[in-house]
This record gives C-alpha cells, sequence and structure tokens, in this order.
C-alpha cells in the first residue's frame, strides 16, 4: 500500500482527536464526581450552585453567578464552583438536591452545607460568602459588550454597510427588558472579536423619535439590519442565548457557540471543497497546478471568505513545499498553542487554521 494511502486515515484521526479547542478557563469553576471531594471541603470556602441546564431560572442566575466568580477568582480563600446535575444525578442527590437551582456553603476543611436562602443576585450572593468566609471582595465591574446608540450615533453604527447589527429598543421600567438584559449582554459578548457583527441597543423611552421611525410600539422590540438590508427587519426567535445565537450565525456567517468559542465550521469555505478534494487527491507534481486553481478561486471571494481563503493558499502552499506531513506537525503545534495562555483572539486565528488543515486532511 502507497504511504499517502496509508496516511490520509491516520491524518484524519490526529485532526479528529485534536480538533477542538481547549475551553476558555471559566472563573465558575465546574465540578464533577471526580473533583468535588479534591476542590471542596479542604482549604478554602466553597459556594456551589447545583443545576440543571434546562432550568429557566438557573439561565436566569447565570450571568450574576459569574459576575460573582469572576469577582472571587482572585480571593484563595473562596471557591465558587457549580455542578450539573443532569450530568451528574448522584452527586446532586449526596447534597439532597431536589429543585434547582440549589445554592450551598461548604465552610473551610467540612463537607457539611449549610443551604443559601437569600436573594440570587451578585450583590446578595457576594455579601453573604464575605461573611462565611470572612472576606472583603468587591463585586468586579463588567464592561458591556452591548453598543448603545442615540439619535446621534444610530446611523453611523446601523446604517454601516460593513456590518451586520442587532438592535434592541427598550424601555428601563420595562419588565420583559430587564429580564432580556443579561442575556443580550452574553449575546454581545459571544460576538465581540466579530468586527462586522454589532450588537446595540437604544432607549426607545428617552429616544421616542427614534424609536417611531422604526415603528416601535413594545418593548423589548428587536430588529436586525443586515449588510444588505439597513431598512431592518424585525427579529422574532427565541430570546434565549442558544436562539440569540443561531440567529447570529446563519445570517452574518459566523460560527460560534454559546461560550463565544468557534465552532468546526469556522473558517470553512465550502465553495472551495471540489479544489481542495482535488489537490489531496493528486500526486505532487499535479499539486502545483491545482494550487493555481485555488489561487484563482480565493480571488474571486469578499468578506471574511476571502480572509479565510488566504489561510486555504498558505495551507496548500506548505503542504506542496513541506510534504503531507505538514499537516500533522503543524496541528500538533497549533494545539499546543492552544493550551498555552493566549489572547481570544489569538486563539481564534489558531483554531480556524486548525480547522482549514483539517479539510486537508479529510
Amino acid at each position: 500500500m502507497a504511504r499517502s494511502q496509508i496516511w490520509m486515515p491516520l491524518a484524519i484521526t490526529l485532526a479528529l482527536s485534536l480538533f477542538a479547542a481547549p475551553a476558555i478557563a471559566d472563573d465558575v469553576v465546574d465540578l464533577t464526581p471526580d473533583t468535588f471531594d479534591k476542590e471542596v471541603g479542604h482549604d478554602r470556602g466553597a459556594l456551589v450552585e447545583f443545576f440543571a441546564p434546562w432550568c429557566g431560572h438557573c439561565k436566569k442566575l447565570a450571568p450574576e453567578y459569574e459576575k460573582l466568580g469572576s469577582s472571587f477568582k482572585k480571593a484563595k480563600s473562596v471557591l465558587i464552583g457549580k455542578v450539573d446535575c443532569d450530568q451528574h444525578k448522584d452527586l446532586c442527590s449526596k447534597y439532597g438536591v431536589s429543585g434547582y437551582p440549589t445554592i450551598q456553603w461548604f465552610p473551610k476543611g467540612s463537607l457539611e452545607a449549610k443551604k443559601y436562602e437569600g436573594q440570587r443576585t451578585a450583590e446578595a450572593l457576594a455579601e453573604f460568602v464575605n461573611t462565611e468566609a470572612g472576606t472583603n471582595v468587591k463585586l468586579a465591574a463588567t464592561p458591556s459588550n452591548v453598543v448603545v446608540l442615540t439619535p446621534e450615533t444610530f446611523d453611523q453604527v446601523v446604517l454601516d454597510k460593513t456590518k451586520d447589527v442587532l438592535v434592541e429598543f427598550y424601555a428601563p421600567w420595562c419588565g420583559h427588558c430587564k429580564h432580556l438584559a443579561p442575556t443580550y449582554e452574553k449575546v454581545a459578548s459571544v460576538f465581540k472579536l466579530d468586527e462586522h457583527v454589532v450588537i446595540a441597543n437604544v432607549d426607545a423611552d428617552q429616544h421616542k423619535g427614534l424609536a417611531e421611525k422604526y415603528g416601535v410600539s413594545g418593548y423589548p422590540t428587536l430588529k436586525f439590519f443586515p449588510k444588505g438590508n439597513k431598512a431592518g427587519e424585525d427579529y422574532e426567535g427565541g430570546r434565549d442565548l442558544d436562539e440569540f445565537v443561531k440567529f447570529i450565525n446563519e445570517k452574518t456567517g459566523t460560527s460560534r457557540d454559546s461560550k463565544g468559542q468557534l465552532t468546526s465550521q469556522a473558517g470553512v469555505v465550502e465553495t472551495l471543497d471540489s479544489l481542495v478534494k482535488e489537490f489531496v487527491a493528486a500526486g505532487n507534481d499535479e499539486r502545483k497546478e491545482i494550487l493555481t486553481k485555488i489561487e484563482d478561486e480565493v480571488s474571486k471571494l469578499t468578506g471574511s471568505a476571502a480572509k479565510f481563503g488566504k489561510v486555504y493558499v498558505k495551507v496548500a502552499k506548505s503542504i506542496v513545499t513541506k510534504g503531507t506531513d505538514y499537516t500533522k506537525t503543524e496541528t500538533e503545534r497549533l494545539q499546543r498553542m492552544l493550551e498555552k495562555a493566549i489572547s481570544a483572539a489569538k486563539a481564534d486565528e489558531f483554531v480556524i487554521k486548525k480547522n482549514i488543515i483539517s479539510v486537508f486532511s479529510s
């Protein structure tokens, strides 16, 4: 059997095994049956939320709890953790959890839990933890990724033909708006690295003229202004994080999950698929000719596809000059880099390149 025939399945296996980017460090520690006893009940106190992913009250608590985790992440005497009770039913049963979310405090050196009965706000939780742990941690101010629009800035941002813009028209007194606010902030956080995507809002109570211009009669009203339709279109999808992320991905060509991480499709340009398959199947002499075809096709691309196309060309050139082993060694190198403390933007760059290399390995 030819060496290239042996290599291809190995390359596929390697790409799949190394494919997923490491999870971005979370300030709230995910606890499992394997880690719970190692993290809780020792040299620091621990506040633990027992939750279920489908639980509405848990979803509402999530941004507050994350804010708490961010605030206490440097407090060595305190752990802010959580347990997914859908995945770890036995662990939750062990600590008497019968409803979600259940929040319990485990003092330093003890696995005897004290149930938290207070308000489910970051402020109230922080006060409770400070009292129990004897700390004096202040809540961290969280910068917003939502762009605040006014009549002076609306046209400049929303009518920019290089941007896809989602706009929420809200009123400060509106209960539904208050309920949506933490989810909307998360949406903005998910897409903060995508320069062509803008998540924005307008105080329609303060700027009534702007709201009337776009036919806003109730709150919150969400309108999407894609690059190709600056008249705007009503957003009629669901108002949970996953639905917003799915909508933005489909409408703008982004490829992110609800944690803001790139998916396996990020950077992949489907119009180049047939040429890549032809390139992979060809011998070394033929690959130079097919590389020229790839370059020609990439020159026709626009927007983000053009940027990704350039990576395709670089990968193809590297395979031509360095051989098929390049896909294996470069994937391993990128994985090592992803496991280091790097910026989110740099992680995106590496994940996109890994995704594109995997196309050449399939």
